[in-house]
């Protein structure tokens, strides 16, 4: 004999366990998708340009220096250097000097690197045909000498010397040179300011100047 209600309750589960088997076959055939912020992330990160130029880095500027002077004079000056040139080209540059102390100062000396001469030419006059014409008349000069070293002096060698003077007490010299131009490109040199063979004080200090060529 049949039992009605056995039979509804046997179709029920059935009923359910269909259910659940169709909820089940469709979380299993769900796809992740990637969340917004790593999509963001990974989006963000610069990609490295192979073709990009890197950017120039500077030079240092050439700085030629000088030995130390073998002594020093305690006498003082007041100089200046005044570069009258301009980048890549000639001109002249002009040295002033004053006579602080209470002695004049025989011969005033500038000295500077003789390797210099491969960019800028440092001379104390320009060549005229006055000078160099046979029989001309006695010219007067203030410069006292010009020498490469090492010299009868006691000029040292890697050194160019010009004499000036003499610088009385109280007196101001001013020295232009001839600066003429030989190779391009900025550099730095040493000047030392010397009565002889010896340093001379300026501002408390040794007399010499860093000069700037542009």
């Amino acid at each position: 004999m049949t039992d009605p209600a056995g039979a509804t309750r046997r179709s029920a589960v059935a009923v359910w366990l269909l259910v659940i088997g169709v909820a089940l076959s469709a979380c299993s055939g769900v796809t992740p998708t990637p969340s917004r912020s790593a999509t963001a992330s990974a989006q963000a990160s610069p990609t490295p340009d192979p073709t990009a130029t890197p950017l120039p880095t500077a030079r240092p500027i050439p700085h030629l220096a000088l030995p130390p002077a073998g002594s020093s004079d305690p006498r003082a000056i007041s100089p200046a250097v005044s570069v009258e040139l301009e980048a890549d080209g000639s001109g002249s540059i002009v040295v002033t000097v004053g006579n602080l102390g209470t002695t004049a100062i025989a011969e005033l000396v500038l000295r500077y690197p003789t390797e210099l001469r491969n960019t800028i030419m440092l001379a104390p006059f320009a060549p005229s045909e006055q000078r160099i014409r046979d029989g001309g008349p006695p010219l007067y000069q203030e410069w006292t000498k010009w020498v490469e070293g090492p010299g009868e002096q006691g000029e040292p060698a890697g050194t160019t010397s010009i004499g000036w003077g003499p610088l009385l007490v109280g007196g101001t010299l001013t020295i232009p040179l001839l600066a003429t131009r030989v190779a391009p490109g900025p550099l730095e040199f040493d000047l030392q300011f010397l009565a002889g063979e010896a340093l001379l004080i300026a501002d408390g200090g040794p007399a010499l100047i860093v000069v700037s060529v542009p």
